[in-house]
This record gives C-alpha cells, structure tokens and sequence, in this order.
C-alpha cells in the first residue's frame, strides 16, 4: 500500500511536487496571500486515491497523465477545464473524468478541496474488455450518464477511500486489493458512456456452449485465491468476455464474478468452520483472506447463503 502526504505554501514546490505525484505540468496563481496546498493520498497496485486541499486560485496545465482521472469537487470550483473538443467548470458534488488518458488539459482550481481518484486503464478492459486485450476499452465522456449513476462512483471511491484504504493490512491484502479495484472499475464502467459493447453479438451467441461454461468453472475452481478477472476466466475458457458472460447468464443464471464469489465464500466458509478463535482466528481476517472487505457485506451474504452468522460458524455456536 502507498501513502504520502504534502503540504506547501511554496508555488514552485507545490509544482515540483504535482509533477512528480501526476504527471509533467505547469502551475500559477494571480492570487496575493497564502498559496497553501494540502494533499494526501493513499493507493494500492493500480488504483489511487489523493484528497486535495488548495487554498487559493491556481492555473493548471498538465501533460497526459496515462492513467483515468476522476475528480470529486467537495468545495469551490473547478474552472475553464479544457481539453480536446471540451470545455466545462466543476462545483462541489461534480464527479467528472477530467481528461482522457492519452489527451492533455488546462483549467483554473478556485478555492477548492477535491478529490482525484486514479486508474489503469487496463482496468476497464479486464472488466468489460476482450480476453486477449485487442479491443481496449475507452469512456467516451467526460461526465456521467446520469446524476445517479455519479452518486453511485462517489460511493464506491468514498468507499475504497474510507473502508480498504483506511487500513493497511486490509489493502495489503492480494484479493481485497484484487476485488476493490475491480469494483472501481465496473462503477467507472457503469457510470460514464464508453465503448463497451453491452450485449453480445452473434459470435459471441454460439460461442456460449456448455465447453466454454466447464473451461470457466474449473479456473474459477483452481484460482480462487488468486487475484482474478473476467478476461483471465474469459482467456482461460477461450472466447470473449461478452461470450463468457452470455454463457454464464445463459446456462446459471448469473455472471462470472458472482459464481467466483460464491466459490469464494465456500472457501471462507470451509476456513471459518475448521478455524480455531482461541488461536486468534477472526471473522474480519478470513474474510480478508478470501477476498471480502466490507465486513457488514460478508455477513449479510454469508448469512443469506449459510443461514447463520458468520461468527457463529467460527465460535461453533
């Protein structure tokens, strides 16, 4: 897990520091008084999360980034943020993509404390992509569907920042990490237009044969605990994400991630029964172990498939 933290009231070493922490850029202010700025940030592998305090009107101008870049405005404003063929200003609430990885931007922050949340875009095609990475995935706007579909991203990154984030062996931990950074992803696909194609084609259709289900449940069987994807399962079953999930719905009714949590929490079930809590054995750590890190989840789906507590498994009451 990363941290680091900042803090300057010193223009050229607030710069130094952005350019290092994002990506080449220049800063400026107009602005007479204190050009105070506060970040902090906390990330796991491929994913990041950094709150921004800046307490004065600062320029921007910054090279492609290579990564997707969210922007949660808390307060103040974003203004004349540019980029190509875009122009448009942020205000608290905003959740918006600030540019596409590959493209260069401008704009004016006011006065504002924000958030900037950042990922692979590789992300998005091991969510929604092919198996073998020929088609990649793009968001194809800058701002979400709909005011629902931001409420919903804001939840997941506060969720990332303030649940897994927040505690270090809990990020620490290769499938918690693996399972959050996979659901920021689906939440970013879910939220803004992109070029993933919703349903499958015809290809896709008669790809969707029993073979292809048996391949996939194997490799679900053998990888549980390991960090997997859809296009690993998709990869290993020999045909595109969409086909895999067609054949999923198809023939159980279900998606492949979900069939992946549920072999999951037969693990962590099987874990909790032969655990021994004198020894230290704690629901929260074999959760962990198997991938679950919002506790309060685990124990509601637990409960819903196993008909008891968690903790009552563990303590064999």
């Amino acid at each position: 897990m990363e941290t680091l933290t900042f803090h300057s009231d010193d223009l050229d070493v607030t710069e130094d520091f952005l350019s290092r922490a994002y990506a080449r850029m220049r800063i400026g202010s107009g602005s007479s008084g204190s050009h105070r700025a506060r970040i902090r940030r906390t990330g796991i592998d491929s994913v990041s999360v950094d709150e921004l305090a800046l307490d004065f009107e600062m320029d921007y101008s910054v090279t492609p980034l290579g990564r997707i870049c969210l922007c949660v405005v808390h307060e103040g404003t974003v203004r004349d943020h540019t980029f190509q063929g875009v122009e448009d200003a942020f205000g608290p609430g905003d959740v918006v993509l600030f540019a596409p990885p590959d493209l260069p931007y401008t704009g004016r922050i006011c006065n504002a404390r924000y958030n900037i949340t950042m990922l692979e875009p590789d992300l998005l095609a091991q969510v929604a992509g092919d198996a073998d990475g020929s088609r990649p995935v793009r968001l194809t706007g800058h701002r979400p569907r709909s005011v629902a579909a931001g409420r919903q991203l804001h939840r997941t990154i506060a969720h990332l920042r303030d649940t897994v984030l927040a505690d270090p062996e809990l990020a620490d931990q290769p499938l918690v990490a693996a399972t959050a950074a996979q659901h920021l992803a689906a939440s970013v696909l879910a939220a803004f237009p992109n070029t993933a194609l919703d349903g499958p084609v015809a290809a896709d259709h008669a790809d969707a044969h029993p073979a292809v289900l048996r391949r996939a449940l194997a490799y679900i069987d053998d990888h549980a605990d390991r960090p997997v994807t859809v296009a690993d399962i998709a990869a290993a079953a020999h045909v595109t994400v969409r086909a895999l999930q067609y054949a999923f719905r198809r023939h159980l009714d279900t998606t492949p991630l979900a069939q992946l949590r549920r072999v999951r929490l037969a693990h962590a079930h099987h874990d909790l029964v032969a655990a021994d809590p004198g020894a230290g054995a704690t629901v929260s750590e074999i959760a962990a172990r198997w991938g679950f890190h919002h506790p309060g989840r685990f124990a509601t789906l637990y409960r819903d498939t196993y008909r008891r507590a968690p903790y009552e498994t563990l303590t064999g009451r």
